[in-house]
């Protein structure tokens, strides 16, 4: 099955966002005559695998090698490096050329920065005295499609960048991409932002479309009705909580990557020990498109039912007469490979979810959303220090704590502090510094209004029927996740009325109507706005979350879009999809 997720069923025609990349990138290959090495960055090398198949650039006559401190091996005469602004990879680059100066190796390189160059890398460059030797361009990739509702802006780092570290620059490079959305399908007439890199997302991409203006009369009406930007900072909670969508589960325990797992060879029944396979998951998979935002005891009840019914076909062919018959059979063992993957993937997860230190931790996550016994959960904490269990499980469920509780009391926080320096090694000050001048691991300095949003904003629903849910509740088993509650608000009845509780949230927030379009009521909810575009299909709310967003959110998206009276199609873009285990590692200085 094919890693390039299938694009035909978007709800905008993100299939041409891909192609313009393929194009962009064999164009800037074609372009470099003779024999190729082309050298990506490891990390880049997966986005582009979401855009264009290895065998189709290899059909260009390119050997393909990953970037790292050693010297590339090949004969050809031209090496192109395709990298990310990162100033690591400029070292590489200039031991490789002096390298081959060394050997009396000629070749012509060139470096292709995504998605576009950096002054501070070319500078590495300029002291390594090889930028002489080297052509310098872009390839403008802003945005990859992960699936057919999902966009990804491949900023792994954006959220620890504009918290910690003060650099905004991934907020330009996001209005960027949405500025480029635009050129394709028309100015969004309606925006809202809550979180301060929003409303500066708002802001700057308002100043690009007066600098390098779309023009209306050639895109036609919009296709996407309303933009709704949120920051992560703005809930902190949902990332940390364990995610219980069979995607998130999976995502929690085997870590998607450019939409794929990688597991032992043996957990997918095969017979070779060690080896390693990656089992490819988007909606091409019809079986995992079925399931994948379902809670993950209903889909072990799914795949039962399905394999039963398999079965009983099985031993009803012996009876079986005619061709149509034969033919409907054969239809449905076709989707056996589909349905062997995901029991196979399944039973993998609930060796994970049967253990009672998975069970326990659900408890404590739990009493802490609903801030009830904080005693017990701070015990928790402290026996899991002592126990030394990883330290971004410690760490996950700590902000967890200090995010509902609006800090630790400065005696505990003095504590435990103390406690895991001595425990985990004190070269982990840095990640305690960095996740607390992030706000997300601080100190108690007044009371948390954590009870106020979760009780106005309902978050917590009793008696969450997981099978036939009517709420997003069920993606987490009982909380509503705070941003998708957010979302969900501002397309029924607008945010006015939670003003209050948008003011108890970290950041600003703004509602407002892009000028060139007349102003009209429906800015107030998405409900009184014409919905359908010319050739019938529904208006899109296009939601992006800048500092990542998590499958189980996404999950409860899909399933808003899908309850019946909703008029609108959700597209969800990300800096990068997220849990809470690859939210905290971003706050550890480790550099991807």
């Amino acid at each position: 099955m094919a890693q390039i997720p299938n694009l035909d069923n978007a709800p905008l025609n993100l299939k041409s966002i891909r192609e313009k990349s393929q194009r962009e990138l064999v164009n800037l290959l074609k372009d470099i005559r003779g024999t190729k090495c082309l050298v990506i960055d490891p990390k880049l090398s997966g986005s582009v695998s979401l855009i264009i198949q290895t065998s189709t650039l290899k059909e260009l006559g390119l050997e393909l090698r990953h970037l790292s401190a050693e010297p590339v091996q090949t004969e050809c005469t031209k090496v192109v490096y395709l990298v990310r602004s990162q100033l690591s990879f400029m070292k590489h680059i200039a031991s490789h050329i002096q390298n081959d100066i060394s050997k009396a190796i000629q070749r012509d390189y060139y470096v292709y920065f995504v998605p576009r160059r950096s002054v501070a890398c070319e500078k590495i460059l300029e002291q390594e005295k090889v930028h002489n030797l080297v052509t310098v361009k872009e390839f403008p990739l802003y945005m990859v499609p992960l699936d057919e509702d999902v966009i990804s802006f491949e900023l792994d780092l954006s959220e620890k960048d504009c918290l910690v570290d003060g650099d905004v620059s991934s907020l330009w490079h996001v209005a960027k991409a949405i500025h480029e959305l635009e050129f394709s399908f028309g100015v969004i007439p309606k925006v809202r932002a809550k979180g301060k890199g929003s409303v500066r997302v708002a802001d700057i991409l308002n100043r690009m479309q007066v600098e390098e203006p779309v023009n209306t009369n050639d895109v036609g009406r919009p296709e996407v009705d309303t933009l709704i930007l949120l920051d992560r900072e703005v809930d902190m909670v949902t990332p940390m909580c364990t995610q219980l969508t069979y995607e998130g589960l999976l995502n929690e325990f085997l870590h998607i990557s450019n939409g794929a797992v990688e597991v032992d060879s043996s957990v997918m029944g095969s017979q070779q020990e060690g080896k390693k396979m990656k089992v490819p998951l988007n909606s091409s998979d019809k079986l995992f498109k079925e399931t994948r935002d379902l809670n993950f005891e209903v889909v072990v009840q799914v795949l039962r039912q399905k394999a039963t019914t398999m079965k009983e076909d099985y031993t009803e062919i012996n009876s079986t007469q005619t061709v149509s018959e034969l033919k409907d059979f054969v239809k449905k063992l076709n989707s056996l490979p589909e349905m062997t993957r995901h029991i196979h993937l399944a039973q993998h997860l609930t060796t994970f979810t049967s253990k009672q230190s998975f069970l326990s931790q659900l408890d404590m996550e739990q009493t802490l959303v609903e801030a009830e016994s904080y005693d017990i959960c701070f015990e928790y904490i402290e026996e899991m220090i002592h126990k030394q269990e990883p330290l971004t499980k410690v760490l996950r469920l700590l902000v967890l704590f200090s995010v509902t509780n609006s800090g630790l009391p400065k005696k505990q926080f003095d504590y435990i502090r103390t406690e895991l320096l001595h425990s985990y090694g004190f070269e982990h000050v840095v990640v305690l510094n960095n996740l607390e001048k992030a706000g997300l691991l601080k100190k108690q300095e007044f009371k948390s209004n954590w009870q106020t949003v979760k009780r106005t904003l309902k978050l917590i629903v009793e008696d969450t029927d997981t099978s036939r849910p009517d709420d997003i509740a069920y993606v987490y088993s009982g909380y509503a996740p705070l941003s998708i509650r957010l979302v969900q608000q501002a397309i029924h009845s607008g945010w006015r009325p939670i003003e209050d509780i948008l003011k108890l949230l970290p950041g600003p927030h703004l509602e407002t109507k892009r000028s060139g379009f007349p102003s009209s009521p429906s800015v107030d909810s998405l409900h009184g706005a014409s919905n359908g575009v010319a050739d019938g299909r529904r208006s899109v709310v296009l939601v992006v979350f800048i500092g990542g967003v998590t499958f189980a959110e996404i999950s409860a998206l899909r399933f808003l879009a899908s309850k019946e009276g909703m008029a609108y199609d959700l597209i969800i873009a990300t800096t990068k999809i997220v849990n809470g285990a690859t939210l905290i590692e971003t706050f550890m200085d480790k550099q991807g």
